[in-house]
């Protein structure tokens, strides 16, 4: 016994709903893995748009694709709401930060002095008395303190000058693809997953439609056709559902609101210990420092602080100094106690990062400041993950329900 304009059996209808239901399933699931992978194209690049993640022929998921573009987003978002370099920086205590790194930066100097000495004034440092080097490292100790006070003290007021914190989160995110790829996923993971359950519910919502024209009207095109709108529609809905309504709207008794936007306060969270664990930590912001686009700017700071140093070291005895070595070699001396001071300060930093760590709280200023955005800017922190190529994402739906729709036809017909 048939039903409908076509006379079929009655699971040829009652299975279109499920086939919808699937088709609005793995398009959302799809579109997801196309979003963020494969990290580098895949495929045989014949040609390629620059920016673009299609080519002939193959593909790069979205984000690793404009993952420069996306972190410059979040650094954007960073530094004009939430962080201010220079607020941060203030909260270094220099005296404290030359606490915890006495030990370090002594036995550093130590080594140097006992180093350079040597070389310039081999004869006059072995004939020194132990008490005259001990008085030496007594105001070693001394001036070590006043050194890196003085010194992180400038730096605290030229941080602008010495650390381009963009220019270390960008290029981090564009070495390590997956850290972009991890802040999105990790701040959206349970809207993602909504995304993927919804592909099945709307898809069967709308096969319960596509049943009733098909009861109907049993044309050819009218499978592929809603197997188009099935993908197209699921994928695009399941997108507006996380971001709209941007602000929350009462409804009777209920309130309807953007259901990533309702996770302001877990997303911040999550946001902020993504970014500081794996790109805003102590190391990275050292080593940017220390070898970044202002390093020179940083180390210039150091020589001179390096030099004046030497100068208070050696005090009293620098006409005893200059009348052993002569005043080039002394000058000479103070250079190259600068230059090795320099190359061995980054082997010593590691002692600070506990504190600074601790007195930057980068991540809990982060955090409660992201908690207080209004809700169009906080959307600005997962939106820009979807807006790129949003319209190729849900066009790739759509063509995935046309060729399920077509098959189905092909089935029905054979």
């Amino acid at each position: 016994m048939g039903y409908g304009v076509g006379d079929y059996p009655l699971y040829y209808y009652l299975i279109q709903p499920v086939i919808a239901g699937f088709v609005g399933y793995f398009t959302n699931v799809l579109a997801l893995e196309m979003t963020f992978r494969p990290l580098e194209f895949f495929g045989i690049e014949l040609f390629r748009i620059k920016g673009q993640p299609w080519g002939f022929f193959g593909w790069q998921g979205i984000i690793p694709t404009k993952c420069e573009k996306m972190a410059s987003i979040c650094f954007d978002l960073m530094t004009t709401k939430l962080l201010n370099l220079k607020e941060i920086f203030d909260r270094l205590d220099p005296k404290r930060f030359s606490e915890v790194m006495e030990d370090a930066v002594l036995l550093m100097l130590d080594s140097i002095v006992e180093e350079v000495a040597m070389k310039y004034m081999p004869t006059v440092w072995t004939k020194l008395p132990k008490e005259v080097k001990d008085e030496i490292v007594v105001v070693m100790n001394i001036e070590s303190e006043t050194f890196l006070t003085t010194f992180m003290q400038e730096v605290k007021e030229h941080i602008d000058d010495v650390l381009d914190i963009k220019t270390m989160t960008v290029a981090a995110c564009v070495r390590e693809k997956r850290l972009v790829n991890k802040i999105f996923q990790e701040c959206g993971d349970k809207e993602f997953t909504f995304i993927r359950r919804s592909g099945f519910y709307f898809g069967f919502l709308f096969g319960l439609i596509q049943m009733g024209v098909f009861f109907a009207y049993d044309a050819a095109w009218v499978l592929p056709f809603f197997g188009f709108c099935v993908g197209w529609a699921t994928n695009w809905l399941a997108l507006k559902v996380i971001f709209r309504p941007l602000n929350p709207i009462k409804v009777g008794c209920f309130t309807l609101h953007g259901i990533f936007l309702k996770r302001q306060m877990e997303v911040s969270e999550t946001f902020a210990r993504v970014n500081c664990v794996e790109i805003l930590h102590t190391k990275a912001i050292w080593e940017e420092m220390l070898t970044g686009p202002k390093s020179k700017n940083f180390f210039a700071m150091l020589r001179a602080h390096s030099i004046v140093f030497t100068e208070r070291l050696v005090g009293g005895m620098k006409p005893i100094t200059i009348a052993a070595m002569g005043s080039q070699q002394y000058t000479e001396m103070k250079e190259e106690i600068a230059q090795k001071i320099a190359e061995k300060l980054p082997s010593v930093m590691p002692h600070s990062y506990e504190y600074t760590t601790e007195a930057l709280d980068m991540e809990n200023t982060i955090r409660e400041r992201m908690q207080k955005l209004s809700y169009p800017e906080f959307e600005g922190v997962l939106h820009p993950a979807f807006e790129e190529d949003e319209i190729l994402l849900i066009l790739v739906g759509g063509i995935l329900g046309l060729i399920a729709g077509t098959i189905q036809v092909v089935a029905m017909y054979n």
